[in-house]
């Protein structure tokens, strides 16, 4: 049993290496909510997270009280959405808009869910459903959408990563007066999981409970510090320094996490021990990076060093809970990270070598900014770049970029808060529009044939 002695020796970590709960996310299925219509559908809807949710923000803050670490989030993830409005797919807005009623009422900073797996093939009611995603995230402020165009048992949906391209340009120039900020809240995945608790990408997948809790914990503050300690280290002992630190870590996400799961009569989930990190100095992946040696995150090296940190990050936490799930690992979003925004601003990290770095750790492509012009065709051509790493390697990938329209390399967009800032980089000028109107599907990897 873990008892708040285990909190204790976070103390420090909590005041001076910027540790914190990035999120409490309560999972909710949807799927008793259909109706024979959309509007009794999204009244069902609402009702039902109003109802479920009505205590997580409170809960939360308590939690936080009590046992005096942060707790950033507090956010919801719910059944994709294009199950739930299958029968009237072009009504599915009315129900992204109940959700995201619900959002605003409850005060929660985000809810995903906003959805559809069409990693094999996409129905005719989800073709329907993906052409509301612009609308639906250029008219609301917390609602997130995901969508997921292959895994590693299917391949690529390269019909679907065709659309998407297309989609992703539409929400941009729809929320363009924000710097194309609909963009940062919709994620393209290949081999999605059903409890991720970090957005934009969470949904609750179908596997799951009716109401489940799932605790992100984030700390790269607390593993750089650590690290300073041992200048001197091998990178041996560096891993081993990480595991120390994750497991650490990861004790005071399953405190909070059970203690919020039993006050929320929900099921406790998982406990994703990603490192997320802020635009603030002293939250930094990139930073760690540069810990262990690089003289600027991007350089040569900068894959090797991450490999390590992401793998230690694993095993550290795997050891310090049953329940670890979700992404767990390392995220490089460049928006978010002040190391990876200077590393970026000064031209020392480009998109191809950020591609090359998702091959080892958590996600993917994240928080990029690109040039406003540029074509979705090319935009499509990166989110199949991105979902073959995923396919191939067996693990998450996800594209989350911005065309900022109406700007060009070197300059910036802003969307304050955790989202933070990014300079506009570079997309490669070569066209891929005839490799992307082919369509089909790329078949699986033959490792995939297990059975």
């Amino acid at each position: 049993m873990l008892s708040k002695y285990d909190i204790l020796e976070t103390i420090e970590m909590i005041e001076k290496e910027h540790l914190d709960i990035r999120t409490v996310t309560m999972g909710i299925s949807l799927l008793s909510c259909v109706r024979e219509n959309a509007k009794k559908t999204a009244d069902a809807v609402c009702d039902l997270v109003r109802r479920k949710a009505e205590r997580l923000v409170g809960t939360a803050e308590e939690l936080s009280r009590e046992y005096g670490i942060p707790i950033v989030n507090k956010r919801i993830s719910v059944t994709p959405v294009s199950l739930i409005t299958a029968a009237f797919p072009e009504k599915s807005p009315i129900v992204g808009r109940a959700l995201a009623q619900a959002a605003d009422e409850l005060g929660v900073d985000f809810l995903g869910g906003y959805s559809a797996l069409v990693h094999k093939g996409t129905a005719d009611y989800e073709q329907i459903f993906l052409q509301t995603i612009p609308e639906v995230l250029s008219t609301t402020r917390r609602l997130c959408a995901s969508v997921n165009v292959g895994s590693s048992r299917s391949g690529i949906n390269m019909d679907a990563v065709r659309q998407m391209g297309g989609i992703v340009r539409e929400t941009a120039e729809l929320t363009k007066e924000q710097d194309s900020m609909g963009c940062a809240k919709l994620v393209v995945f290949c081999n999605a999981v059903e409890d991720n608790p970090f957005m934009a990408g969470a949904f609750h997948g179908t596997g799951e409970g009716d109401t489940v809790i799932n605790v992100g914990v984030s700390g790269p503050g607390v593993v750089q510090h650590a690290l300073k300690f041992a200048p001197e280290a091998d990178l041996t002992e560096a891993a081993e320094i990480i595991k120390r630190t994750a497991f650490k870590i990861t004790r005071a996400g399953q405190l909070i996490a059970r203690e919020a799961a039993n006050r929320l009569h929900a099921r406790f989930g998982i406990v994703d021990l990603s490192l997320a990190p802020t635009p603030a100095r002293g939250d930094s992946v990139a930073h760690i990076l540069e810990e262990l040696g690089l003289e600027v995150v991007g350089g040569h090296g900068t894959t090797a060093a991450l490999a390590m940190l992401n793998d230690a990050v694993k095993k550290g936490g795997v050891m310090a809970s049953s329940r670890v799930g979700g992404l767990s690992g390392a995220f490089i979003p460049v928006s978010e990270d002040i190391g990876m925004i200077e590393s970026a601003a000064a031209g020392k990290i480009t998109l191809d070598k950020l591609e090359a770095m998702t091959c080892v750790c958590s996600v993917g492509l994240d928080m990029i900014a690109i040039p406003g012009d540029t074509p979705a065709s090319t935009i499509s051509a990166i989110i199949a770049d991105e979902a073959a790493i995923g396919m191939i390697n067996q693990k998450t990938t996800a594209v989350r970029v911005i065309p900022a329209i109406g700007k060009r390399v070197g300059d910036e967009v802003n969307f304050g808060g955790l989202l933070g800032r990014a300079p506009v980089m570079p997309v490669h000028g070569g066209s891929a529009e005839k490799f992307i109107s082919r369509g089909g599907l790329i078949p699986a990897p033959i490792h995939s044939f297990k059975n």
